[in-house]
């Protein structure tokens, strides 16, 4: 039966390619059909071993699926889906074909059995987004693809390596769960933590994610940093430290995203605090909290793209992102100003929004396992989330004070999408048991009882009135925030600069030996600096190519 089947994030990568290569209107077919064929697949693969193959004396597992796998590959397959529909008016073929790619290697990372096929997949979906950045095809876009890529090959070695240690022990491919005791676990873990937006490089994502074109954020919005959340439940389920983690997260998200004032990086860094809220159930470990995490992060994915979408909108409609240059689009944008009220309650955990139904998982498993603190934050935080994105996004986009912009609302296929995900958000939120039939674990809790709907609307009402009786320091002016990438974008290259000026005016400054190793370092330069052959443009596939050779060169030599 194995033979028979069709890995599904193989048809969206191999699908992508051939878009980019076909005609408008097949073009427009296979954005439609190929995210419900790989959603069709996903639930054709058994659970178990699908697949299995032999490779230097290791067996990977290519294809394996059980409860978790298919819950993430799911909403990743339908986030495709609803992604491509809303993308249609996009004229970038590079993006689509990319954003397809990344889907499909996100769905791999779900299947992936053994730690190489990982790691493939991982660096696919490294590519896949980098290039949706990219295609935006602006100066900022170009420079924080390059930023963004430097980071998650930094997150790729720190993976690469510590799978590396973890074989050469004797532990084998197998992914299964692990415990940070020994070095090569901390950097998988740390690996993984990258691609979630933890600290200290939480910044990479409110730097790349705003660059990227209107559509192209709700694709990355979706995919990195919910792949590192499945592959955190799965390989490292209940180490404490994630908690902390995740904590820190989730406050940080908060509190830069009320700084804000660019309405994509106030989105951005509600990714941060919301991933930060399911790292933090991963670290408590119980089957209700891993429950919690899987849960919130399929929830998130749908009312995050829902905010992301409505703010792609007014940005194609307008072409201005700033808080303080919008208001008064509810005038001529009312669909739109609705769907981002639905994301806006579904994220602050409205009841009868699907924020609520998962959110609330991770806090009573805080509770049940008696951890009061951890409690006590995640509820205060709460009222923050409320504050930055479910009352302030829609608040100073669509109402405060009338900016005299009227523009229409956006295409039918953008209006669709945001009624499609509007919709999921309240079905779940009303049916519950359609999401928790689908978890990894036995659901006993009920969402829906007094306390806790008293509890949460008190919790609500307080932040909403905080946030209108604050709303003059709230205010946003046109000013930026520095973040953590400052040490990156600024720091490490003055730094790096001075360093090889000095170090170049040291060695020619001796003599003799010392203009003799000056003339080798200009040699070194004529060879790999910037204008030489090494650094000119090479064609994508021979880049392809040499990066794939220096893979199997390294992994021959740690297998040996």
């Amino acid at each position: 039966m194995s033979n028979l089947l069709i890995h599904p994030g193989l048809v969206l990568i191999i699908g992508g390619i051939l878009m980019s290569l076909c005609a408008s209107r097949l073009r427009t077919g296979l954005q439609l059909g190929l995210p419900i064929l790989a959603l069709f697949l996903v639930w054709q693969i058994p659970d178990g071993v699908a697949l299995q193959l032999s490779f230097l004396d290791q067996s990977l597992t290519p294809m394996r699926s059980d409860t978790l796998s298919r819950l993430f590959a799911t909403i990743f397959a339908l986030m495709a889906a609803v992604g491509g529909l809303y993308a249609l008016k996009q004229r970038s073929r590079l993006e689509i074909a990319a954003a397809y790619g990344y889907a499909g290697s996100a769905i791999g990372v779900c299947f992936a059995g053994d730690l190489l096929t990982l790691f493939m997949f991982w660096e696919l979906m490294a590519i896949g987004s980098t290039l949706v950045l990219w295609s935006a095809s602006t100066t900022a876009s170009g420079h924080a693809a390059q930023r963004y890529l430097l980071i998650h090959i930094l997150g790729g070695v720190l993976l690469f390596v510590g799978i590396a240690g973890h074989v050469q022990s004797g532990a084998g491919l197998e992914f299964s769960a692990m415990r940070v005791d020994n070095l090569p676990n901390l950097l998988i873990l740390a690996g993984m933590l990258v691609n979630a937006g933890a600290p200290p490089v939480s910044a990479w994502l409110p730097d790349a994610y705003p660059e990227a074109s209107w559509s192209g954020t709700v694709f990355l919005s979706a995919f990195t940093t919910k792949t590192a959340v499945y592959t955190l439940i799965r390989g490292f389920p209940g180490n404490e430290i994630l908690i902390w983690v995740g904590l820190f997260m989730v406050f940080y998200g908060i509190v830069y995203a009320l700084l804000e004032n660019d309405m994509r990086r106030i989105l951005a860094y509600s990714i941060v605090n919301q991933v930060g809220f399911m790292v933090a159930g991963i670290g408590i470990g119980t089957e209700m909290a891993l429950n919690g995490a899987a849960a919130h992060a399929f929830t998130h994915i749908i009312y995050k793209a829902l905010l992301l979408m409505s703010a792609g909108a007014v940005l194609l409609q307008t072409g201005r992102s700033k808080c303080s240059e919008l208001g008064g689009l509810f005038h001529s944008m009312p669909l739109t100003t609705v769907c981002a009220c639905i994301g806006a309650l579904a994220i602050s955990s409205f009841p009868l929004t699907s924020g609520f139904v998962s959110k609330s998982m991770v806090t009573q498993a805080a509770a049940d396992g008696h951890l009061l603190w951890v409690w006590l934050l995640m509820t205060a935080a709460s009222a923050g989330v409320f504050l930055h994105a479910g009352i302030k996004f829609p608040w100073f986009v669509f109402f405060q004070k009338d900016s005299g912009l009227r523009p229409a609302e956006p295409a039918l296929s953008m209006r669709l999408a945001m009624l499609i995900l509007s919709a999921l958000c309240i079905v779940i939120g009303i049916w519950p048991q359609l999401l928790y039939q689908l978890l990894p674990f036995e659901v006993n809790y009920a969402p829906y009882t007094a306390a806790h709907v008293i509890a949460q609307l008190q919790l609500l009402l307080f932040s909403g009135l905080a946030f209108f009786v604050l709303l003059g320091y709230l205010k946003r002016t046109p000013t930026i925030t520095l973040d953590t990438d400052w040490f990156w974008r600024r720091a490490l290259p003055v730094t790096a600069g001075w360093l090889a000026q000095s170090t170049r005016a040291l060695i020619t400054g001796l003599s003799p030996s010392g203009r003799w190793l000056g003339r080798v370092s200009n040699l070194v330069s004529s060879a790999v600096g910037v204008h030489s052959p090494l650094s000119g443009t090479w064609s994508l596939a021979t880049m392809g190519l040499a990066v794939v050779i220096l893979l199997i060169v390294q992994l021959v030599v740690v297998m040996d």
